[in-house]
């Protein structure tokens, strides 16, 4: 397992912002930034390949619709900023026909039935998120895996966020999109707990992410 010096070494090292206020509470040091951007019109560009710290789904203007943002183990990298075409992994290999992909360690920080699997890259964090842009839009964003027949496992909580009007706020989504709680197929066995990002129980883990109009949403990792 990753300690958390690692993470701070390697957060620090992208040159990250320096703070942040959520509710009252004073969120100091160093931290990633990632920028999910609703818009009307699919992007062509790949979007692979670079240090962006921006991913671009649909906007679903007039009605809830979903993007996929898959996830992978390793430190906070976007690695396809593309929800629109084909997902590559930071290896540049395709692990989805359409998605965007974000790498992020497993997080201990957090309480689930069997932790970081072993020999999964990992750090203790929190996520802040808010949403900002025009007054009205708002996201549903659920974590998702398959299990091992195949069937699709979403988280039974979300993390759900609005633009109002006003200041925006920042919200903890940290346990929302670390965790799946769900029942799912273990060995032929029907389990009901809560796992971890990429514990081995589940494959393919993904946000699912139900925008309605939303145009941004800025999610902050810290870690602790």
């Amino acid at each position: 397992m990753k300690r958390l010096s690692t993470i701070t070494a390697v957060l620090i090292g992208m040159g990250l912002a320096a703070s942040a206020s959520a509710g009252g509470i004073n969120l100091n040091g160093p931290h990633f930034n990632l920028n999910i951007i609703g818009v009307e019109n699919p992007k062509n560009d790949p979007m692979t390949g670079s240090d962006r710290h921006t991913i671009f789904v649909d906007l679903g203007k007039q009605s809830s619709v979903t993007s996929r943002i898959y996830l992978v183990p390793g430190p906070f990298e976007v690695c396809d900023g593309n929800a629109f075409d084909a997902a590559h992994s930071c290896t540049g290999a395709v692990i989805a026909n359409q998605g965007a992909v974000f790498q992020l360690p497993c997080n201990g920080a957090v309480t689930t039935a069997t932790g970081c699997a072993a020999g999964t890259f990992s750090a203790n964090y929190q996520i802040w998120g808010r949403a900002l842009g025009k007054p009205g839009g708002s996201v549903n964003i659920t974590t998702c895996g398959t299990d091992d027949t195949g069937a699709l496992v979403c988280s039974i909580g979300d993390a759900q966020l609005t633009r109002a009007k006003g200041k925006s706020g920042f919200f903890d989504v940290t346990k929302a999109l670390t965790t799946v709680n769900a029942c799912f197929d273990v060995g032929g066995v029907l389990t009901c707990e809560t796992v971890s990002l990429f514990d081995p129980a589940l494959q393919d883990f993904f946000w699912q992410y139900a925008n309605k109009g939303l145009r941004l949403l800025q999610l902050r990792f810290y870690p602790i």
